[in-house]
């Protein structure tokens, strides 16, 4: 069961590296680094349609925030093993099918939006936290709905294999409000349902969310509104095969890494303060005060 994650319980843990990334040069094998050493190959998986953190460009090439991250762990790959050169394979996943891809090692790293939770950490691991999403809900305008107290009897869709749903389920319990749901197979299929009136509220993590609605057209943008609420917060982090506790200390000394250097923050600011690749669209999104603080204390705690 996904509970609802505070502010307070996601910062609260600074003991970072408790799952193996305090021994300061752990000799013990990692299976994920010898399969590619092996192999030479590193298979990187990623999501299509998932911007600002793992979609396709113009020309059909998985880019993103996430992406940039494991560019920058496989480089540390690459150099760990000593590697002349080192392929890397990108391979589109989907919400249901990346936790069986890690499984079953065709892919080595996750590389889109996913969030830590202590259910899917019992299948994965995640690296430190490297954004903390706001769960955010979108109506129609000419709707009556303005808050969660406006939500009986009505129609909440969000998209399959995400944890969205959980949030508005908790607050929904919280006012004992009987609520109908509705998952859409992608989001933009989300999004279909709530402008053609099939769905009254749709719920997404605020980049995902934002993104979406500045790539339809200016006059559907403009018949939603975005509700003030939020419904809770959720740690995203880069996924990787469990019991590897070498490969996720170079995972996470990668990423603190470029946190302590200032990189991240440039990344960041490439991705969600910036024009990006394919419409130019700027989501407009500063740095929460939530993920600064994991900048300075890392953890990768899950809800």
């Amino acid at each position: 069961m996904i509970r609802t994650l505070t502010l307070r319980n996601l910062l609260a843990c600074t003991c970072l590296l408790a799952a193996g990334g305090q021994h300061a040069h752990a000799e013990a094998s990692s299976p994920t680094l010898e399969k590619i050493r092996a192999t030479g190959v590193v298979y990187l998986g990623y999501r299509e349609a998932s911007a600002p953190f793992a979609y396709l460009d113009a020309e059909g090439k998985a880019i993103g925030f996430s992406l940039d991250l494991c560019q920058h762990v496989t480089d540390a790959i690459q150099a760990r093993l000593n590697l002349p050169e080192l392929a890397v394979v990108h391979v589109p996943t989907t919400q249901g099918s990346r936790q069986i891809m890690l499984e079953a090692e065709t892919i080595d790293l996750n590389c889109g939006p996913a969030t830590n939770t202590e259910q899917r950490q019992r299948s994965v691991a995640f690296g430190v936290t490297t954004y903390v999403a706001s769960v955010k809900a979108v109506v129609r305008r000419d709707s009556a709905v303005r808050s969660i107290q406006d939500l009986k009897d009505k129609v909440v869709v969000t998209t399959a294999g995400t944890s969205a749903d959980a949030y508005i389920k908790s607050a929904a319990a919280q006012q004992d409000l009987l609520i109908n749901y509705r998952f859409g197979r992608n989001h933009a299929e989300s999004l279909r349902l709530l402008l053609g009136g099939d769905a009254d509220v749709l719920v997404l993590d605020d980049a995902l969310l934002a993104y979406l609605l500045l790539n339809i057209p200016l006059a559907e943008r403009e018949r939603l509104v975005v509700l003030a609420d939020t419904f809770g917060f959720e740690p995203y982090g880069l996924e990787f095969r469990r019991q590897d506790p070498e490969f996720k200390k170079l995972v996470d000394d990668t990423l603190i890494g470029l946190m302590n250097s200032g990189e991240f923050e440039r990344l960041y600011s490439r991705w969600f303060l910036s024009p990006i690749p394919l419409n130019g669209d700027n989501l407009e999104l500063p740095m929460s005060a939530a993920l600064k603080q994991l900048m300075m204390t890392p953890n990768d705690k899950g809800l």
